[in-house]
């Protein structure tokens, strides 16, 4: 048995002691007792708990996989996001103001992503175990929004129809304005008899849209609302995590580009920063998904009230705007995936556009797309940390970065 003193808190919320070893559950400040093997106290106790230590909220949360933090203070958690942001920056010498966090409360998560399995008896659905494959019943999930936490019923229903006891059905369910969004991978191939069983299961249900494999098995609209425009993302797209937090990063992309006319909008996913823009701005979206682009020029061409939005699909890792097709905005929306958009963002520099709002959900390939546009002349203004995934180590946030006259 082993005594060790928790330094700090790491990525994926394990307590760190010097070695490094990791000690999961750990808190900074505290002193745990357990066995070290290749560098992990698996299964520590807790000596001497600190202030910051709580009693999770949810039944769940010793077992279930989908949080990682609750047995940590809100503040603290945080606080330490927020010094994750910063952290990221200072390690290319960054400073910047940080404004007020924003976090998303519980029971608003309107997009996840549920594992089943058929069993003997029935089925099992639920989010996986910590560090394993087996899956942990969640009902009454603190996590997802009431209409999610009543979808459990339809996933263990999908996996007795149609799921095997030897694979794993993966079900994304999204609270939609029509209904519930529900999207199926890893099920039985399907059928006639399957595909009529199916579609039954998601009249009884109440699912807007059942999608099994790339098959829409359902016609009813699965819409969404960005701004003045309802628009039907295709099925299993990317929509933010919350609400709350969509608002939050809408807001921050916004201040960030008060004044400008003329917007592109890079990463644009459905729509959800340039159809909110094109009320007071032209937009011009790119993504590099056919379906979603279609998806989102739909969305603008049934509402009133915008102004002109063009789009192109496009590979923005590959075949990034250049300088001469950036030069007519006077700003930019910036939402890459987690690699972040190192060509994208040189390309921008190069150009000099005078405004840059920048969304992201990785502080480490925001701090390095953020030195090179400020080693170009930018400044970065503020950064704002919006946190849509509680309780879990997640890092998102908005920023605004200014041509420096």
């Amino acid at each position: 048995m082993e005594r060790l003193h928790i330094e700090r808190l790491g990525h994926r919320g394990d307590g760190i002691a010097t070695g490094p070893v990791f000690v999961p559950g750990a808190l900074p400040g505290e002193e745990v007792e357990g066995t070290v093997t290749d560098g992990v106290m698996a299964d520590p106790r807790i000596l001497t708990p600190t202030e910051t230590r709580i009693r999770p909220p949810c039944a769940h949360a010793r077992s279930c996989g989908g949080c990682q933090l609750q047995h940590a203070r809100d503040d603290f958690v945080t606080a330490w996001k927020v010094d994750v942001v910063r952290a990221a920056l200072a390690a290319h010498g960054i400073e910047t103001v940080f404004r007020d966090p924003v976090t998303s409360p519980p029971r608003s998560r309107r997009r996840a992503t549920f594992s089943a399995r058929r069993t003997k008896k029935g089925a099992l659905a639920g989010f996986h175990r910590k560090a394993s494959d087996v899956i942990v019943p969640v009902p009454d999930c603190l996590l997802v929004t009431p209409a999610l936490a009543q979808a459990l019923p339809l996933v263990e229903a999908l996996a007795v129809t149609a799921g095997s006891r030897k694979g794993e059905l993966s079900v994304q369910v999204t609270e939609s304005l029509g209904g519930l969004d529900v999207t199926v991978s890893g099920g039985k191939p399907i059928d006639a008899a399957l595909r009529s069983a199916l579609a039954d299961l998601a009249r009884e249900h109440g699912a807007a849209r059942l999608t099994w494999d790339d098959e829409s098995l359902t016609r009813l609209p699965a819409t969404q609302r960005f701004g003045a425009a309802l628009v039907t993302p295709p099925p299993g797209a990317f929509l933010q995590a919350t609400a709350e937090g969509e608002a939050a990063l809408l807001a921050g992309v916004r201040a960030a580009l008060k004044g400008c006319t003329h917007v592109a909008d890079l990463f644009a996913g459905c729509g959800t920063f340039a159809l909110p823009l094109a009320e007071q701005a032209r937009v011009h979206a790119v993504e590099g998904d056919k379906a979603m682009v279609r998806a989102l020029d739909q969305g603008w061409r049934t509402a009133t009230g915008l102004k002109h939005v063009t789009h192109a699909a496009r590979d923005l890792f590959r075949n990034p705007l250049l300088p001469d097709e950036l030069a007519r905005f006077d700003g930019v929306v910036i939402d890459p995936p987690r690699a972040g958009a190192e060509a994208q963002v040189a390309q921008i520099a190069a150009v000099r556009v005078p405004r840059i709002a920048h969304v992201s959900c990785n502080p480490v390939t925001f701090a390095r797309d953020c030195a090179t546009l400020i080693a170009a002349g930018y400044c970065l203004d503020w950064v704002q940390v919006v946190d849509q995934f509680r309780w879990s180590t997640h890092v998102e946030l908005v920023s605004e970065l200014r041509l420096q006259e």
